[in-house]
């Protein structure tokens, strides 16, 4: 596949080609940094890696070199303790008892990082030709810090395990050595360890490296062979059992085995019914995925046909577990969108699946859950079979539509610059995009929240105790505290207090939501503008949280103040009865109850064409307001502090970008008028 015709050159050879030329000072020092990134990700896993207990690091390769591990055993392999690689493996591996032991710790996990960095430089040095300078240049590091950020890699570090090896022998054997017969040997060993990589043969075939196929072939026959005739009680259980869908290592439905058959299972079918569906789907699956992976070798993608074919063996494999999921990450580099908002979609979606575990990308609900439970296997799914990615043919292959920017206008503040990349984009941008971000931020928002107070409510409650008595004691000499008599004056109303706490408990989410809906559908630039401020407020108000954790008045003992939301609380006990550890009760300052309630408000007040909507999205910070403070959920400078966030948001918006994209309209064509106005008065 190296030396293949259909990409205009060796993929190594175009990059070295476009590398030798120089790069502009800017450009090498980019590089720098994202290699400096590179090294500071390696250093931080291998720290998390040597800092974890003896007993809990390394577990998977405990299973070689521990007391009961294969090279101590006598028995079967799979006696040992969670061995799961396949018997040419052990094989292989069986004899290094003294070196294997010797590299438990350091040795291994740097020996694993060098992989991780081999594996990145080849893949981006396969990249469809022609690249860019910039392209060529940022590559190599971009892809190592992806590596070292996915959770296949840190899975790999922290078990010990193997499996960046097979990825890397067919990337070797892909793209960087000579010969049809010795890339056939890389793969050939690739696919004795990991069977399923046998899809690689067909493929190969079919490319017409015949040559290659057959030694990829031979070899996988010569190295189960040998390992049959060493160990033939573990060869048979190893086969039979294990590809009958058994699993080993854990229950072939786990969660972490995501692979079409741990799907079926969990899907609640079983026995012959469930072999037989997975049998069936599965061939289906490979058919399509490597007619997929010809055509995108023809067209010169090499490394997404290798991809392809990658992501189809984790479908059809009985068990794929999560350090063996590297090929999906590697899809990445396929171009789906004719549209400049489009093209982001696939990439991101990738990263944030293959880089954040689930619970993070979708909720806990119930109707959610066989998506949330299968991600990754529905992400490899669409990429082996339904991802429409473009042929390097296609116009927007290399030049999507642009996107459609509001003119150019200048900050308020002349002396701090816009930002170029930054303008106004008065295009609608992708929904399913907007939605993944969404939904990062906010499980990025409630996790900074809660470690802000070490990680639990009980963690940080002396100190934010000391921080509320300092609060209230200066709303006294502001003459602003006003919340126990708005508190205990509420509590005895029994209409309004159930009023007030529906509204704080209800609208706090659902209206800026439903703000963010209707720009996105019916002014999609000044959705953007109101994103990008309600983006900057938040993560002002994280600051705050994280430098300034405070308690709300009903978490104040001696007080005296009436939860009417969540109820008496007992304060006894850590969790405050009826609340838990999931959320931060202590991010009161600033308040962003409040902090969006005041973004909702001047959005619509700006936005809206009526003047009753107007008045109505006025009204709901002043509830909002009232609200907080009524439920003893926030003191008075707690809605001071939202506001600043928000106004921050805005400023920071207008520094930025410039005006609101109607505003930049309106001046743009004040400024054409005056010009036609002098051309007209001076050529009187």
């Amino acid at each position: 596949m190296a030396h293949a015709d259909h990409g205009g050159g060796r993929p190594a050879e175009g990059f070295g080609a476009t590398a030798a030329g120089g790069a502009r000072p800017r450009l090498r020092v980019a590089r720098a940094g994202l290699w400096l990134i590179a090294a500071v990700l390696a250093a931080r896993q291998v720290a998390v890696v040597l800092a974890t207990p003896r007993g809990e690091r390394l577990t998977d390769l405990e299973t070689w070199v521990g007391p009961n591990g294969v090279l101590h055993v006598n028995g079967s392999l799979y006696d040992s303790t969670r061995f799961t690689g396949t018997p040419f493996g052990g094989l292989v591996l069986k004899p290094l008892t003294r070196s294997a032991e010797q590299a438990l710790g350091w040795g291994w996990t740097f020996g694993t990082l060098l992989l991780v960095v081999a594996l990145g430089v080849i893949a981006a040095r396969a990249l469809p030709q022609p690249v860019g300078r910039r392209t060529a240049l940022l590559a190599a590091p971009v892809a190592v810090s992806l590596l070292m950020l996915s959770l296949p890699v840190r899975s790999t570090l922290s078990l010990g395990q193997t499996s960046i090896i097979p990825v890397l022998l067919v990337l070797l054997g892909c793209f960087t050595v000579h010969g049809q017969r010795t890339s056939g040997l890389l793969i050939g060993l690739a696919a004795a360890l990991q069977p399923t990589l046998l899809l690689f043969t067909p493929l190969l075939w079919c490319t017409g490296r015949r040559r290659a196929a057959l030694a990829t072939g031979v070899t996988f026959a010569a190295g189960t062979g040998l390992a049959w005739a060493a160990m033939p009680h573990d060869s048979y259980r190893y086969w039979v059992h294990h590809m009958a869908g058994a699993g080993l290592g854990g229950r072939a439905d786990d969660l972490a085995n995501q692979s079409l058959h741990g799907a079926l299972l969990r899907l609640g079918l079983n026995g012959p019914l469930e072999i037989a569906l997975f049998l069936t789907l599965g061939a289906a699956v490979a058919v399509l995925a490597l007619r997929r992976a010809v055509r995108y070798f023809d067209d010169g993608q090499l490394l997404l046909a290798v991809a392809i074919t990658g992501c189809a063996a984790i479908v059809v494999s009985p068990t794929a577990w999560q350090h063996q999921l590297l090929w999906v990450l590697l899809a990445v580099v396929g171009r789906a969108g004719t549209r400049a908002s489009d093209r982001y979609v696939w990439p991101v979606a990738v990263v944030l699946v293959m880089t954040l575990p689930a619970r993070m990308l979708l909720p806990d609900m119930a109707f959610l859950r066989p998506l949330r439970d299968n991600l990754v296997l529905l992400a490899a799914l669409a990429a082996a079979t339904a991802v429409p990615f473009l042929s390097r043919s296609s116009p927007a292959y290399r030049s999507p539509a642009p996107p459609a920017h509001a003119p150019t206008a200048p900050a308020r503040f002349r002396f701090v610059p816009l930002l170029p990349f930054l303008r106004r984009v008065l295009t609608r941008p992708n929904l399913l995009l907007e939605l993944l971000l969404l939904r990062v931020t906010y499980a990025a928002y409630s996790q900074v929240r809660l470690a802000a107070t070490g990680g639990s409510n009980s963690a940080g409650r002396a100190e934010a105790e000391e921080h509320g008595r300092q609060v209230y004691d200066l709303e006294r000499v502001l003459h602003l505290d006003i919340e126990r008599w708005a508190n205990h004056t509420v509590a005895g109303i029994g209409w309004l207090r159930e009023f007030l706490d529906q509204y704080y408990t209800s609208f706090h989410f659902v209206v800026p939501l439903a703000v963010l809906a209707v720009l996105y559908r019916r002014r999609p630039g000044d959705y953007r503008w109101a994103r990008s401020v309600l983006g900057f407020a938040t993560l002002l108000a994280l600051v705050g949280f994280w430098l300034y954790p405070l308690a709300p008045p009903r978490l104040m003992p001696t007080l005296g103040f009436i939860d009417t939301v969540h109820g008496v609380q007992d304060f006894s006990q850590p969790d405050y009865g009826t609340l838990t550890a999931l959320t931060n009760q202590y991010a009161a300052m600033p308040s962003l109850h409040f902090g969006w309630s005041l973004w909702c408000g001047v959005v619509i007040a700006v936005l809206a064409t009526r003047w009753w909507t107007k008045v109505l999205g006025l009204l709901h910070p002043l509830l909002t307001l009232a609200s907080i403070v009524a439920t003893a959920n926030h003191w008075v400078l707690d809605a001071v502090g939202g506001a600043v966030v928000v106004g921050a948001g805005f400023g920071l918006v207008y520094v930025l970008t410039g005006p609101r994209t109607s505003t930049a309209d309106s001046r743009q064509e004040s400024r054409l008028a005056e010009g036609s106005t002098g051309r007209s008065t001076s050529s009187v």
